[in-house]
């Protein structure tokens, strides 16, 4: 009987799981991994411990524990992490570096925001014109 119980909470949880989430509901850890595409080249499963290690790291990342400790994050926390693996995966910046640059005015790191956005103008706008010319290749 007990068995028969814990598998209907199981298949409860796992239809709730199911529903699609809203864009701004809590997001868990491992979706958040996945949203920041850190995901292990072997196993392909999200790499959680990248976050709990920023979780030490950073101070301003603060998700939201409840019980047994399950990480949510919300879409503030999700937008500081997205900052961070910028700065730290695609600007090349330490650790240290990134510290500095969080704990300082918010006008340093808007000009890094512009620059992202600004590399990936120029990048789609390369990409239109390569794929122009396969066009005009194919003619």
């Amino acid at each position: 009987m007990l068995y028969c119980l814990n598998l209907q909470k199981n298949l409860k949880i796992t239809l709730m799981m199911k529903i699609d989430k809203k864009e701004d509901s809590y997001k868990t850890i491992s979706e958040v991994a996945k949203i920041l595409n850190l995901v292990s080249s072997k196993t392909g499963k999200p790499t959680t411990y990248t976050l709990r290690f920023w979780e030490k790291e950073f101070k301003q990342i603060k998700p939201i524990v409840l019980s047994g400790k399950r990480r949510y994050y919300d879409l503030k926390s999700i937008r500081l992490l997205k900052k961070i693996k910028f700065l730290l995966k695609d600007k090349g910046m330490t650790i240290k570096g990134v510290k500095k640059l969080l704990n300082s005015d918010n006008s340093k790191l808007d000009e890094f925001n512009n620059t992202s956005i600004n590399t990936k103008n120029v990048l789609k706008s390369r990409l239109k014109k390569i794929s122009q010319l396969l066009k005009d290749l194919k003619e």
